[in-house]
């Protein structure tokens, strides 16, 4: 099965992809309205422009360093889960979602690393919480995000993962228990970009670490951006053995160009019995 990320809407309705994902969300903040005919994608703690209008959202370490794309390691701005406000905003617009198509998927989930947060909202919660330290505070807040999220989708819930399949390595960068989210998500998406998958043993070892470490179904996102087709249909090829669906991010010309020669090939590689 195959899908597409996109940010257009005229896309949604191309016949090559089995499902659509639109973001309705990213991480620059901007947002639009939710699309029927796709699945929502809401980008949660990631979010420029809210950090822009009040840098104290931001999670800082405990020397005050905020998780900010000014900052080594970081592409954007993040948000701390600890900021009740922001994160209810964020749960209206999986509302707002569900209403026009009722499967959501959640991106961004997460603290940014391991050093985060220290902030006064998360000092203080974690003081008033019953978890023994601060990685298990940082699980209860994301598991419960989550589990808010999963009341107001009345269909799938997807929730994207950082591309490392390693045990213990999400929960100790970003505070994601897998196995307390399987209990609401649906099916993980892991995105496993590259600018070229001129090679794939890569691509193998990620998706086989993912099949062993979940049982819960994944669904394996290949960036597909200026990426030469035949190059696109190997790594499609390989991802296709591990994940549930292969997903294409943000050039739906070039992913349909791949999954059409994909198919051709296919259907002329097939050997009918004369007997038959």
């Amino acid at each position: 099965m195959y899908g597409l990320v996109t940010r257009n809407e005229e896309e949604v309705s191309w016949e090559e992809f089995d499902r659509t994902f639109f973001e309705m969300k990213d991480v620059t903040g901007r947002a639009t309205e939710p699309v029927a005919g796709a699945v929502n994608m809401i980008s949660a703690f990631g979010d420029n422009a809210a950090v822009e209008g009040d840098p104290t959202l931001a999670p800082i370490d405990d020397f005050g360093t905020p998780a900010t794309r000014e900052r080594p390691y970081f592409d954007w701005d993040y948000v701390c889960p600890s900021k009740d406000t922001y994160r209810e905003g964020i749960l209206e617009m999986v509302e707002d979602a569900a209403a026009v198509n009722e499967d959501v998927r959640l991106d961004d989930v997460g603290f940014p690393r391991e050093e985060y947060c220290h902030c006064e909202h998360c000092n203080q919660a974690l003081a008033e919480s019953d978890a023994e330290d601060r990685q298990e505070y940082r699980r209860q807040r994301i598991t419960d995000f989550v589990a808010e999220a999963r009341e107001r989708v009345p269909g799938d819930l997807y929730l994207t993962l950082y591309p490392d399949p390693y045990p213990g390595h999400l929960d100790a960068r970003s505070g994601l228990d897998v196995d307390a989210l399987s209990e609401y998500v649906d099916e993980f998406v892991v995105p496993i970009y590259d600018m070229a998958y001129e090679t794939t043993y890569w691509v193998e070892v990620i998706a086989k670490g993912f099949q062993d470490r979940l049982d819960t179904p994944f669904s394996i996102e290949l960036y597909a951006i200026n990426i030469d087709v035949d190059n696109l249909i190997k790594v499609m090829d390989v991802a296709d053995e591990y994940a549930h669906s292969v997903l294409f991010g943000y050039e739906a010309g070039n992913a349909r160009a791949a999954i059409r020669r994909k198919r051709a090939d296919n259907r002329e590689g097939v050997d009918h019995d004369p007997g038959e």
